[in-house]
């Protein structure tokens, strides 16, 4: 009785968790994307504090080198994705003309179907049709003032991440040590602050590597778009590179892309097929072969579970949550991997081979004590 309350008062606890995380997203988001940037950036600033620099103007110049590189990846975009708006009504146009037989035959297909049912059953009164309302004068004053108040909550977020990641990286391990020093006793600070060393240490180089991947993606996609002659191959190499960060969906995101775009562009489907053939080829060599090679197997987790917190990372945060969610598994494996009792969320957290492997160790060691001889 008292295990069933224990296990209810921690399922109580995860869905309060998950309705606080919801409703408050607006507070949580910046706070949880500027501890994944002072993960991955507190590599440098410890390497720079190493050489007698302050932790303070090292998270100073590596932040500005950060939005730097950021806004040249925005200014090499801003111009092609620019052509691709103001031409956006052309696109749809040529999207409904290439689409017109589609259609056609959805069309003749439902009127054969509506055939079908006034020979099969009595004939039912056609539906009023009731013209719909024209948009009030409201609506329309209202758009440019949801704009400004989406534009403004991007701008304060943005500007919020940054200095809560400043921070971060200016304060370092002494600013941890004393936070958890307040909580525990120094045995468990020493040993909180340990797994947070192996935290930082593990996906800050996962997400390097992963980095240098991605920018190797990037341009083997624009040069295969270049060769299959698509307009604007560095827009789409950059999209795939930083598309390619999210596991699964970026990939099938940037491949619907660029099918798409393809299919406008080209009137054969041979060029179609080359444009969709090539990036599909480009992205199984990286996951199948680059990415196992370079990142190797220890922060691998189970595709389903990757799979599920990009879906309910969407779900409750948007692009911040798909963005946050493969960081926070591999983050959770290494503490689960340092804890004292943390074997079980390993292996739950741990990909199927792991755990068949895992099975059939331990079938061979009961097969191997039932057949040994007994004293």
């Amino acid at each position: 009785m008292h295990i069933t309350q224990f296990t209810a008062g921690k399922v109580l606890v995860a869905i309060a968790f998950g309705v606080l995380l919801y409703v408050a997203h607006a507070a949580f988001i910046p706070i949880a994307l500027a501890l994944l940037f002072a993960l991955i950036l507190s590599g440098p600033v410890e390497a720079l504090h190493r050489v007698r620099v302050p932790r303070g103007i090292s998270a100073a110049v590596i932040l500005i080198l950060l939005l730097a590189l950021i806004a040249g990846v925005v200014d090499l975009m801003w111009v092609p994705a620019q052509q691709w708006f103001a031409d956006a009504p052309q696109t749809m146009k040529i999207v409904a003309r290439k689409l017109t037989p589609a259609a056609r035959f959805v069309d003749h297909m439902e009127q054969i179907r509506a055939s079908a049912e006034k020979i099969g059953g009595p004939r039912q009164p056609a539906a009023a049709t009731v013209a719909a309302p024209p948009p009030a004068a409201g609506e329309k004053a209202g758009a440019p003032m949801s704009l400004l108040h989406a534009t403004r909550a991007t701008l304060v977020g943005t500007v919020t991440v940054v200095i809560i990641t400043l921070f971060l990286l200016a304060g370092g391990p002494p600013m941890l040590a004393r936070m958890t020093a307040a909580f525990v006793d120094d045995l468990k600070a020493a040993h909180v602050l340990d797994i947070i060393e192996k935290v930082r240490g593990e996906v800050g180089r996962f997400y390097v590597t992963t980095a240098l991947i991605n920018v190797c993606v990037g341009c083997a996609t624009a040069g295969a778009m270049m060769a299959c002659g698509m307009p604007t191959p560095i827009l789409w190499g950059i999209l795939a590179a930083v598309l390619n960060f999210i596991p699964y969906a970026g990939p099938a995101a940037t491949l619907m892309v660029l099918t798409l775009v393809a299919f406008v562009t080209f009137n054969g489907l041979g060029q179609v097929i080359a444009v969709a053939g090539s990036y599909l080829i480009l992205a199984t060599i990286e996951g199948q072969f680059v990415q196992p090679l370079l990142v190797g197997r220890r922060l691998k987790v189970n595709p389903l579970l990757i799979f599920l917190a990009l879906w309910f990372g969407g779900l409750f945060w948007g692009i911040a949550g798909i963005v946050l969610a493969t960081p926070a598994l591999l983050a959770l494996k290494v503490v689960a991997e340092h804890a004292v009792s943390g074997t079980a969320l390993m292996e739950f957290l741990g990909p199927n081979d792991q755990l068949v492997g895992r099975a059939r160790s331990t079938v061979k060691f009961e097969r191997t004590i039932e057949v040994a001889p007994t004293g």
